[in-house]
């Protein structure tokens, strides 16, 4: 807590300092942000690195509709090895703000996917390179694993953190039962117990109030409210707070339009079998996203290559809590492969 109200009182402060450290001055850098034509709707996007040809890293963000352009500053050292793109999805931040409800239409997944897929093409063209690194993390690793699966032709690899993933032990359950009863967090723990096991059977009200206790668990790492996103939000200088008050009614709004999909997500999504490399780097506490079930659903993904890491001292939003450790994974494990297919791409042609 004293985090956000630090930030609240140097607001302006922290905007100023976080302007000047963004800056981007070498000679091939770039730094853009645009409303674009995707689909007949203007949505938003930034583009960030200090040399505009080094690899891709398009980010699938989380939420519902909790885009990741105020992390820009957390993430500042890895604009020195990729190009990182920031995508505020249909009924998201900017663009739910540029677009209002009436002209967000449907939310689904699958729209989400298609977007997602048309703004990829459009970086194509705009940056000249054909392939991508795909990051999904949280409900936006839902859409990363379709979008890898429908289009691999599109990506290196995807790397999935705060992996989504289907839990027919109900782990998450009882993590979450575990961690109210060790926080003596009676509100939470008559909660779950009044719910039940099976999430499905939940309503939206439901779940938003188990999130909102279960979150009041995390102590011993980066909160994801606390700690990451409200003073990371605050401290943007890309942000108004019109900008701010456009992101908190976007993710009213989406998660409305996607609870039922996202209850029953894997009844009809069971991506296991990829056609490109796959890696889950997840926080080795995570009890939203719980870590025991995305080691579960990685055993059972078919891949050409495939890797699960551990980010340590994290829990959700790992890359965001752990930023350096994260960056040397993508360097080490997956920069690598970016590398060799290029390299074979040149050869061959």
């Amino acid at each position: 807590m004293s985090n956000l109200i630090t930030s609240v009182i140097f607001r302006k402060r922290n905007q100023r300092q976080n302007e000047k450290f963004l800056q981007i001055s070498t000679p091939n850098g770039i730094d853009e942000e645009a409303f674009i034509q995707i689909n007949e709707q203007d949505q938003w996007i930034s583009i960030r690195g200090e040399d505009r040809n080094q690899p891709i890293l398009f980010f699938v963000h989380g939420g519902p509709a909790s885009s990741y352009s105020i992390f820009q500053p957390l993430l500042r050292s890895w604009e020195k090895y990729f190009t990182i793109v920031h995508w505020d999805q249909p009924g998201a931040g900017k663009t739910f703000g540029r677009n209002g409800i009436v002209d967000s239409e449907r939310i689904t997944f699958d729209r989400l996917v298609n977007d997602g897929i048309k703004v990829v093409e459009y970086l194509r063209e705009r940056l000249g390179q054909q392939k991508m690194i795909l990051i999904g993390s949280s409900v936006g690793s839902l859409i990363g694993i379709l979008m890898a699966s429908r289009r691999p032709d599109l990506f290196y690899a995807y790397v999935g953190t705060d992996q989504n993933s289907p839990d027919p032990n109900q782990i998450g359950y009882q993590l979450a039962k575990e961690a109210f009863i060790k926080s003596a967090n009676q509100k939470g723990l008559q909660l779950l117990n009044r719910l039940g096991s099976n999430k499905k059977d939940w309503n939206q009200q439901d779940y938003d109030a188990f999130n909102k206790q279960l979150v009041k668990t995390i102590k011993d790492v980066p909160n994801m409210i606390t700690d990451l996103i409200l003073p990371s939000m605050l401290s943007s200088p890309k942000h108004t707070l019109r900008d701010i008050i456009d992101y908190f009614k976007g993710m009213n709004y989406s998660s409305a339009q996607l609870f039922e999909e996202l209850m029953h997500f894997y009844d009809h999504h069971m991506i296991i079998s990829f056609e490109l490399p796959v890696f889950i780097f997840h926080g080795d506490t995570d009890i939203v996203t719980p870590t025991a079930t995305a080691k579960e659903y990685f055993h059972t993904i078919n891949a050409p290559h495939k890797e699960f890491v551990l980010i340590r001292q994290a829990g959700h939003l790992a890359c965001f809590a752990r930023p350096d450790q994260f960056l040397k994974e993508l360097l080490s494990r997956v920069l690598p492969i970016v590398k060799s297919e290029i390299k074979a791409y040149n050869q061959f042609c």
